[in-house]
């Protein structure tokens, strides 16, 4: 195993960023082609965006590059231990649910694929499954960890319930967010390399001492899965930036989004993740409110189209523009959050 011979965690993660790169973009060509002879196509919805439309039939799917590249990278240079098995089993489930809802969207040519209800249940088995795994492990603290005031809230059995909505919700957000070329993997780079940092820095004794963030033993291993994470989807904008030659699809984002809050959970980053993660959470704000105040107050809008994108497409936005300021806000909340590290041990030195 790569991991024993080269041994520091900060070479491994930078290797295995470079790995998964290498393999996601040398596995492009390949998967698009064979997508293309499946027929396996995007379908669009005819009430959405109507320039949009143009996009209908580009091969979708392509998050299966995604998946391979960060589980062949990180099995070479992590370290086998529990925290693997836990991100890698969600990214490989959610991917799979994923997979099922693209299926049945293309299979049925339509936009609707597995009924919500029941994407909602599997969803909600793998975050209550991390979470009952976590909850009964006594060396796990049952807590929710608040920047800036560094204190550790004892959750007791709630805490299954905090890891199961970080899981869902997050991979709910970044579901929404794929909607425009290049945007969901855009953001999901800067966000999982903050989560990379945190993770290293958690799992360092000196570092989170300093930054009075909890110390967690042998988290610094996950920082290689974010990292991993982080060169697959600079790979995958290799073809999915404007325009895009293929799209993750839901085996992709659904699983990304997964990943994403079970590293969280692990590192207790829950709070940090609301913060670097900012745009996923106000795309899928922008769906519940949209959705509420359509219900709520006889079917009045508050956006001209929800998730929050599409209503900046309509008010004349160039979809490049849009994606590239979600991009400069994303590495603003970024900055942003990891400053709030650096406050943390300031306050309390």
């Amino acid at each position: 195993m790569l991991a024993t011979l080269v041994g520091s965690i900060t070479l491994r993660a930078i290797y295995s960023l470079i790995i998964a790169f290498i393999i996601t973009f040398m596995l492009g060509p390949w998967v698009i082609k064979k997508l293309k002879e499946k027929k396996i196509g995007q379908q669009v919805r005819e009430e959405g965006v109507q320039a949009h439309l143009a996009k209908s039939g580009i091969p979708t799917m392509g998050g299966v590059m995604i998946i391979v590249s960060v589980f062949v990278s990180t099995c070479l240079l992590q370290t086998l231990d529990r925290n693997l098995y836990m991100v890698l089993g969600t990214l490989l489930g959610m991917a799979a649910l994923g997979f099922a809802d693209d299926f049945l969207k293309i299979t049925k040519k339509q936009t609707d694929g597995v009924i919500a209800r029941y994407k909602l249940i599997v969803q909600s088995s793998i975050g209550l499954i991390i979470g009952t795994v976590l909850y009964l492990d006594p060396s796990v603290p049952n807590t929710l960890f608040v920047p800036l005031l560094r204190t550790e809230i004892d959750l007791g059995l709630f805490y299954v319930l905090l890891t199961t909505l970080t899981i869902v919700g997050s991979s709910n957000a970044v579901n929404l967010t794929d909607g425009l070329d290049g945007l969901a993997a855009g953001v999901m780079f800067i966000v999982i390399a903050c989560m990379g940092v945190v993770a290293y820095l958690s799992g360092n004794a000196i570092y989170s001492k300093h930054l009075g963030i909890p110390h967690i033993v042998g988290m610094g291993e996950l920082s290689i899965f974010c990292f991993a994470m982080v060169g697959a989807c600079l790979g995958f904008l290799w073809y999915n930036s404007k325009p895009a030659q293929v799209f993750m699809g839901d085996t992709g984002s659904l699983a990304l989004g997964g990943a994403l809050g079970t590293v969280a959970v692990l590192c207790k980053a829950e709070l940090f993740l609301i913060v670097v993660g900012g745009i996923f959470v106000i795309e899928a704000m922008s769906v519940i409110l949209q959705v509420a105040s359509f219900r709520l107050r006889n079917k009045k809008r508050i956006f001209r189209m929800a998730p929050i994108h599409h209503h900046f497409e309509l008010m004349g936005w160039d979809e490049n523009k849009v994606v590239i300021r979600f991009w400069i806000i994303t590495l603003i909340l970024a900055l942003l959050g990891l400053s709030l590290l650096g406050l943390n041990g300031r306050i309390f030195l």
